[in-house]
């Protein structure tokens, strides 16, 4: 789901920012940009994330300052070959005049802040900042699954109303296929103009057969059966889009086998409506953890 969170510690000597956003992904994708300071906690802040998100695409911007007096330390090696390349070029070309310490000091490089490493209040500083973003992106996503979470409920209600129609349909099956059966049957004993009588034993075996094999009471029992395993994970509070994603698979399975089976209009149009809906789900799963 998409979210965002931001919060910042300040500390005697430093101050800690952290933006998080996040947007809908199948699977969790973590991407940190970090100061140079904190790239030895990147595998750290990446496993706290991983604690408390499941699914989405994580942009987190860390941003690190210290406030107290910077000690800086000189690149030595830098700065002894730029002045040993400065007197060469002056041997060779004859050239007069003194190295500038401004110059040196502009120098990329020369200068470069002392690394003393993080303390361990400044470690602390980064968590706490780090966990109070994720609380509030967590609060932001939780308003935006409520919202998800009655949508999908109103989706379920028009499969679950589909339903209905489709055994009020197959009902009567049996009776239309004996009275079409015999009117075809009918039809083609009399093309010759001779009437011929049809046998009642034969029709029904027929019937039976046809009615076996567009049954779909299965389909539905096993359809309302998944309906309800839908709500009861909507209202969990444990991780469910993996198994969201499985029942959308087995509310699609039944629906196809319905179609399938039938080549009453109603009962196909019903059928595809519930594929619509099924569809229309499974872009919504995506957002849930």
């Amino acid at each position: 789901m998409t979210g965002y969170g931001r919060a910042s510690v300040n500390g005697d000597d430093f101050s800690v920012s952290v933006d998080l956003k996040t947007v809908n992904n199948r699977f969790l994708d973590i991407h940190l940009r970090l100061g140079s300071e904190l790239s030895s906690l990147e595998p750290i802040i990446k496993k706290r994330i991983s604690s408390r998100l499941a699914r989405g695409r994580v942009d987190a911007t860390i941003t690190f300052e210290r406030t107290s007096e910077v000690a800086y330390e000189l690149n030595r090696p830098l700065i002894a070959g730029y002045v040993n390349a400065m007197r060469e070029m002056q041997r060779e070309f004859e050239i007069a005049g003194e190295l500038d310490i401004n110059v040196l000091a502009r120098l990329p490089g020369a200068l470069q802040p002392a690394r003393d490493g993080l303390a361990e209040n400044m470690i602390a500083g980064v968590d706490r900042a780090l966990d109070e973003a994720i609380e509030e992106l967590q609060r932001m996503r939780e308003q935006e699954g409520e919202a998800l979470r009655n949508e999908m409920r109103e989706r379920l209600a028009k499969i679950e109303a589909l339903v209905p129609v489709i055994e009020e349909s197959a009902s009567g099956l049996v009776e239309a296929y004996r009275v079409r059966l015999q009117k075809r049957v009918g039809e083609i004993l009399n093309r010759g103009g001779q009437a011929m009588e049809i046998d009642p034993a034969r029709v029904s075996q027929e019937v039976a057969y046809l009615a076996d094999r567009s049954d779909v009471s299965e389909e539905m029992t096993r359809l309302r059966s998944h309906l309800n395993q839908f709500r009861e994970a909507l209202d969990s509070t444990s991780e469910v889009g993996k198994m969201l994603d499985f029942l959308l698979q087995e509310l699609n399975r039944e629906a196809n086998t319905t179609l399938s089976k039938s080549t009453e209009l109603s009962i196909k149009e019903a059928a595809l409506g519930i594929k619509a809906e099924v569809e229309k789900l499974r872009e919504q799963v995506q957002n849930v953890e």
